[in-house]
């Protein structure tokens, strides 16, 4: 599948296809199987601080000593550290796809570190998961925009390795935002992250957890957004992320404008051949369509190239429903 090398993040790849940051890439025997399996990188599933300090709390439930505490609280937290580090560090030794690392903090002072420490490890790329559930009344949405800005900024600025940050889709100005993050650096975005999402059972009266796997219509908003956004902000990579189950979401995303597809719930859903279908489904397209290079087709149907991009503007129903009588 030679036409099916591309480059993100500056990064030369085999193919747009990248394992979302998951349980399906939490051990390099599992990220193994995923190279044998086809894909074109992985992201290694994310190191959160808020489980590390959850499991480090856990450990001193019965430490009474101030020093102790200290003491297993440093240990413990070293230790679920270096273990994702370790992993890194020997699935770049063992694989020949990039290594992305991926990092969601909760308290600004760890994401540069962090970043460090898996830029030592031999990532290739980081991933940042940032998210901030707006719980606050009083503070105003630009300042929370802030902070993703200066964490971007403060990573950046500390690594040398690319770095690329996974957004929500819950912004007023999705372009504007991607143009200030290429500002601060970063190489790429990926479009969109999909959060845990609660439910209610109304027979039990409790919270229960919403089905966590997305679909292929989740993708339709991704579409819009990618396809906006790669017009208006150039300079930056865009990855697709999100109801891409299958090749025919795969070839609409980068049509739209993403570089590289991450796939993950139909891996979990399906398996693993799911790589190889999306990419041969991928090269069969080429080959119908006379592409010959990945490049050749990415935003080829975007906002800017559109015959169409009020398409892409269309929010209200009226219009679609008056000329469908």
């Amino acid at each position: 599948m030679e036409k099916l090398k591309t480059q993100y993040l500056g990064l030369d790849i085999k193919n747009p296809l990248v394992v979302s940051s998951s349980g399906l890439t939490s051990s390099i025997e599992k990220i193994k199987r995923l190279e044998d399996a086809g894909a074109g990188a992985v992201v290694v599933k994310s190191l959160f601080e808020e489980q590390i300090d959850i499991e480090t709390t856990a450990l001193n439930y019965y430490s009474y000593s101030p020093e102790a505490y200290d003491y297993i609280s440093e240990y413990a937290r070293d230790n679920s550290i270096n273990h994702h580090l370790e992993m890194i560090a020997e699935a770049k030794k063992e694989c020949t796809i990039p290594i992305i690392g991926s990092i969601s903090c909760i308290s600004g002072r760890e994401w540069v570190s962090f970043a460090k420490r898996f830029e030592d490890a031999g990532a290739d790329a980081l991933e940042l998961n940032l998210y901030i559930l707006p719980l606050d009344i009083t503070i105003d949405s630009v300042e929370i925009e802030q902070v993703y800005l200066e964490t971007i900024a403060q990573v950046c600025s500390h690594v040398s390795i690319p770095v690329s940050v996974k957004l929500g889709q819950y912004f007023t100005n999705i372009p504007g935002l991607v143009k200030e993050i290429y500002y601060r650096g970063a190489k790429g975005v990926v479009m969109f992250n999909k959060f845990y999402e609660p439910d209610i059972d109304i027979e039990n009266l409790k919270q229960v957890n919403h089905d966590i796997f997305s679909n292929p219509s989740d993708s339709r908003s991704v579409l819009r957004w990618l396809s906006i956004t790669s017009a208006l902000v150039s300079g930056i990579d865009y990855s697709a992320s999100t109801g891409i189950h299958d090749g025919t979401n795969a070839v609409k995303a980068l049509l739209a404008g993403a570089n590289t597809i991450h796939v993950c719930s139909a891996l979990y859903q399906n398996g693993l051949s799911v790589i190889t279908d999306i990419l041969e489904f991928i090269c069969a397209w080429m080959k119908r369509h006379n592409y010959t290079n990945i490049s050749d087709i990415v935003g080829t149907m975007n906002y800017a190239n559109s015959s169409d991009p009020l398409a892409y503007e269309r929010t209200q129903f009226m219009k679609y429903y008056s000329s469908h009588k």
